[in-house]
């Protein structure tokens, strides 16, 4: 069985909002690819992302905005012969998403950003208070591309 590829993007759209996190790709400072989990937050064909102040993440994406973010969830063991190893495989649903990183230096713009997050969450109202806002570094990755994936569905 092959996988699907998924063209209607409320679907795939589906998808990212069922996810509890994902996969941020980047290439470092020493041009290495770099990858790590974040939580996240999705509307209107735009990832939100949270961060400190400063790290490896921040002066790799400073250096290179472009980045790839993965989702990937509804993973399921499954099988044809319980004996026969080549048999086994994985359901599941993905999407890749390519586009650029944006910094967001606004406290409203970040504020936003941060319950957009939240909403991924909990459907909990929050406040912010100014040194937070001022002290947490908020970006955005703008999609230029989907590509969304089932297999086994």
């Amino acid at each position: 069985m092959k996988s699907r590829i998924l063209s209607f993007e409320p679907e795939i759209e589906a998808i990212i909002q069922k996810c509890q996190y994902c996969s941020l790709a980047m290439i470092d400072a020493d041009g290495k690819p770099y990858v790590i989990h974040m939580n996240f937050g999705f509307r209107n064909r735009t990832i939100f992302f949270h961060s400190g102040p400063e790290g490896k993440k921040l002066k790799a994406l400073e250096n290179n905005p472009n980045v790839c973010v993965a989702f990937s969830t509804d993973h399921l063991l499954r099988w044809q012969n319980t004996e026969v190893a080549c048999s086994y495989s994985m359901k599941y649903r993905s999407v890749l998403a390519h586009g650029k990183v944006k910094f967001i230096e606004d406290s409203n713009e970040k504020m936003d950003a941060l319950n957009v997050i939240m909403n991924q969450y909990t459907d909990e109202e929050y406040k912010y208070s100014a040194p937070a806002i001022e002290n947490v570094c908020v970006f955005s990755v703008e999609v230029e591309k989907l590509e969304g994936r089932a297999y086994g569905y």
